[in-house]
Order: C-alpha cells, then structure tokens, then sequence
C-alpha cells in the first residue's frame, strides 16, 4: 500500500475516483428517472404493449436458459468426462458459435428458411406444392429468436462446465460408483450438482447477453423490453418513459444475479483431493451419439449460416464489397481501435490505484463500473445521451452527445469491465515485492508501472484489447441509438440493409462480423488446446 503522502500520491487516487465517477454516472441517471413518474405515457404503456414486453422478455429468457443450459452441459460432459474417437476435434469446434452475433444467425436463417428462400424453394420443386399449401416453421417468431441465441450463447456454458466436469475429484466419483448410483445416478447426483457454481455462472452470462440484445427481437418482430426502449425513446417521443423501461431491464438483469446468489446461500462446493477424475470410454452406438449431440450445435450454430454467407458474400461480390462496405469497415476499426485503446490506459490506471489504495473508496468504485458489462446496450445507451445532454446544457456551447465522443463513450461504460477484469487478474500475479524494490530504487509509482509491471503484463494486454475490439465492433443498439448522422458501422449498416430488405448488401458486411469474431475464437481455441496436451 502507497503512504498517501508520497508525490503525486493524492492526485493518483481522487483522478481514479473522478474515473470511476464518470462511468458510473450513466447507470446512476438511468436509476434516477424512477423519481420522475409519467403517468400518461405508462398508462398507455401498460393498456397496450407493456403486458406484451413482460410475457415475451420471461418466455425468451427461460427458453435461452432451458437452451443453453442442455446444450451447455451435454456436450461440457461429452468431451470433459468421455474419451471416444473425434473428441479433440469437438473440444475446441464447439467454441466455433462465439464467432457469430445472434443477430447476424438471424439474417442468415431468415434468408435461408423464408417462403422464398432456398429451403422452401426446393420443397415446393420437389412435392409440386404452392406458397400457402403447406406448413413451415416461421423462423421470424419468438421460438426461432429463443434457437438464434441458444446457438450463440450455449459456448458459455460449456466452456464452464467443461472445466469444472474435469477437475472433479476421482475419488468422489468412484465412491458414488461403487455406492451403487451407476454412471447416470453419479452424473445426475454428485457431477452436476459440483458443477452447479460454473454452469449458473454461464447461464448467468447468456441470459445478460439475451436481455441485451436488440438486432434478433427487432429483426424478427419480437416485442421484448430493448425494442419497448428503442421505440418509446424514438416513436412516443418519450425519454424518460424509455429511460424507466431501461430501470425495468435493468432489475431484471440484476435480479437474475441475486437470485441464483440467494439460491445457493447456504450450498457448499468443496472437493476432497483425489485427482482429475478417469474419462468413461465410449464404444459403439454412444459414439455416434456424441458425434451428433456435438455436431448439431456447431452445424446450426456456425456451419450453416456461415456456409450461407459466404456463399452470398462470393455469388455477389461486385455488390457487396462495394466503397460503403470499406466506409463502415473504416469506421468501425476506428472506433473499436479507440474504445479499447483508451479501456486498456484506464483499466492500467484503475487497476493500479486499487494497488496502491487497496483500503479505500477506489477499489469498491471499480468494483461497481465493472457491473456496466452487466447492463444492456439500450440502457447504457439512455443513460450516457442523458449524461451528456445535461453536460451540453450545463456548458452551452460544448456538444458532446450524437458524436464519435458519445459512442466511445458508451463503449468504454459497458465493455471497460473486460479490461479491468483481465489487467486486476494480471496484476494480481505480480508480486508485491517488485513495488516495493522498485520504490526503494527510487522510482514513483507510475515509473513502476510503465517499467515494471506493463512489460509483465502484455499479453495480458493483449488478450484484453482484443476481447474490447471484438465487442465492439458487434455492439448494436448502443451505437444504434447515439451514433452521429451518417456514421455507419459495420452492425449499424447490417441492421440497416436487412431492415430495407437489402440482402446481397448485407451479406458481406455480416461475414465481416463472422471474421472478426473468430479473433477472440481461435485464442480460445489455442488455449483449449494447450489444455488438453
């Protein structure tokens, strides 16, 4: 801990608590608009759309969760616990659906599975069958939203519950074997109940990632609680409305939190030693079966839609990879490149004072602004044009919300999480011992950390700049709605060409998506990897 009266000392520490302040200010607007009642705009809400908003918004998050969760697990035991023939291969492959935005699966299940798509297109050709002669799953429902995010968002689970499968005591396994429960009682009454900390913690994580989208429900006409804010704001004409259905989401998304907390209050975790438990060999029919519950996810989840945006992406090149297409390119580089940039000084700066200043006000400070991952776009959204609508009143000339500062700034209020998460693990593997030789030496704390602990720290860095460029570049509704006039991104010009039903367009901009997720993909994929060897 740094005596606050060395130089520079006090500076260091009120620079992080104003930080800190700063990120925190657009929730804290948000969670203020409770104190301004709108009575006319909510009993109109409420005879209308709101009733609506609710029953949609539970039936999407139990039916991502029931998802996630069975598909999360099911193939976290498969390749964790089991040894048969191909498991590597699906090991890392069943991380392959990170890569896709939901809203990018949407469009490309849209195209593909609509009444003139390619499927229905072949089933007329080969059963002579007319439009409106037969029945098909509409993919634009709530049930085909529910199957774009399971597909997406069940890699969080199984990466949790895969670990958490595989370091499980040997010993306590084969006690309950030989108690009798037999290879399923074991999984259903001792595996999954050890596992129960990772895979809450995955579910935990797909279900902020549901309430927060906007591009699958708006895509496919779904009326949820982020379309409700997007329409209230832009439609009713009413901010402070939008702004309490952004309170609305928001309890929602920290009630889930305290819930499972609540839930398991008094459960405990703890395993003996007994090593990592030996993986059940699978023969036979099993093998196929594993085959087909692994492969499923990844078909659906990467392959296909995938296979369809290439396919566009190629067929249509001259129209796709146009000037608008490096334009939105452009600009979205840029500002992934700035927001995480400026995420990784912060983080340093933070991260650091926490260091220094373990006993004060800082460290909680952090604590909270990490909790913007938490938060849904839309809300972050709400609240960072009502931050900066009241600094553009209080100064007058300055005009800060609608421009690049704006964005920016909401994408270090939701995303700074990320760095600070990474930069606070890395540095806590730094030993305490080097400040202090460094201090002794001499150097000031920021001399020490520029020439001591950086260095240290840089793939940590890494890993965490790109983790924030990746977010970025997918981030939808927060840039929908605050971005300046003509300032596209690659989302924003997605989201625009399929509302225009401009497909070909689209195409190549979602591929772009795809690509750039696989980044944060194949290091996880590495790492996976280095795992099993």
């Amino acid at each position: 801990m740094l005596d606050r009266s060395y130089p520079w000392a006090s500076l260091w520490l009120w620079a992080g608590l104003l930080l800190a302040g700063l990120f925190l200010a657009p929730v804290l607007v948000v969670l203020a608009s409770v104190f301004d009642p709108q009575p006319e705009v909510w009993q109109h809400l409420i005879s209308t759309v709101l009733p609506e908003y609710v029953v949609n918004t539970l039936i999407l998050t139990v039916g991502v969760g029931v998802g996630t969760v069975g598909a999360g697990i099911a193939t976290a035991w498969l390749v964790g616990v089991c040894d048969w023939p191909g498991r590597g291969f699906w090991e890392w492959a069943l991380v392959l659906p990170f890569a896709a935005p939901a809203y990018v699966l949407a469009f490309a299940y849209a195209e593909l599975l609509e009444v003139f798509g390619p499927v229905q297109v072949f089933l007329r050709q080969i059963t002579g069958w007319q439009v409106g002669q037969y029945w098909f799953p509409n993919v634009r429902s709530l049930p085909g939203a529910i199957l774009m995010f399971v597909c997406v968002l069940y890699p969080y689970v199984y990466l949790l519950a895969r670990v958490s499968f595989r370091q499980q005591s040997r010993t306590l396994l084969e006690a309950s074997q030989l108690l009798g429960w037999g290879k399923w009682g074991t999984f259903l009454r001792v595996a999954l109940p050890l596992a129960r900390p990772a895979v809450m913690a995955g579910l935990a994580l797909a279900l902020m990632e549901t309430l927060a989208d906007f591009g699958v429900v708006d895509y496919f006409g779904v009326p949820v609680f982020t379309t409700g804010i997007y329409r209230t704001w832009f439609n009713l004409g009413s901010r402070v409305a939008a702004t309490q259905l952004a309170v609305c989401l928001l309890v929602l998304v920290l009630g889930l939190v305290v819930l499972e907390l609540y839930s398991r209050r008094q459960a405990r975790y703890t395993q003996t030693k007994g090593g990592m438990a030996v993986r059940l060999r699978l023969r036979g029919s099993s093998v196929i079966w594993a085959w087909l519950a692994c492969g499923l996810p990844v078909l659906i989840g990467f392959v296909v839609p995938g296979g369809v945006l290439l396919e566009m992406a190629v067929r249509y090149r001259t129209e796709t990879f146009d000037a608008s297409f490096w334009e939105a390119v452009g600009h979205t580089c840029i500002l992934a490149a700035v927001s995480a940039g400026l995420a990784l000084l912060i983080a340093l700066f933070l991260s650091y004072g926490t260091r220094l200043f373990p006993g004060g006000a800082l460290p909680w400070l952090a604590r909270l602004v990490a909790m913007g991952y938490a938060v849904p776009g839309a809300v972050i959204a709400v609240g960072v044009l009502l931050t900066l609508g009241w600094v553009d009143q209080t100064l007058g000339r300055l005009v800060v919300g609608g421009t690049v500062v704006a964005v920016i700034f909401a994408y270090l209020v939701r995303y700074l999480a990320l760095a600070l998460g990474s930069v606070e693990a890395g540095l806590t593997r730094i030993a305490p011992e080097l400040d202090e030789a460094a201090r002794s030496l001499g150097h000031p704390p920021w001399s020490t950390l520029v020439r001591v602990h950086v260095p240290l720290l840089a793939g940590t860095l890494v890993s965490a700049g790109i983790l924030v460029f990746v977010d970025v570049v997918k981030e939808l509704p927060a840039t929908l709605i605050i971005r300046p006039f003509n300032f596209d991104t690659l989302a924003i010009r997605v989201y625009r060409y399929t509302q225009d039903a401009r497909i070909i367009e689209a195409s190549g901009l979602a591929l772009a998506l795809v690509v750039v997720g696989m980044i944060p993909v194949l290091i996880l994929c590495r790492q996976i990897a280095q795992e099993s060897d």
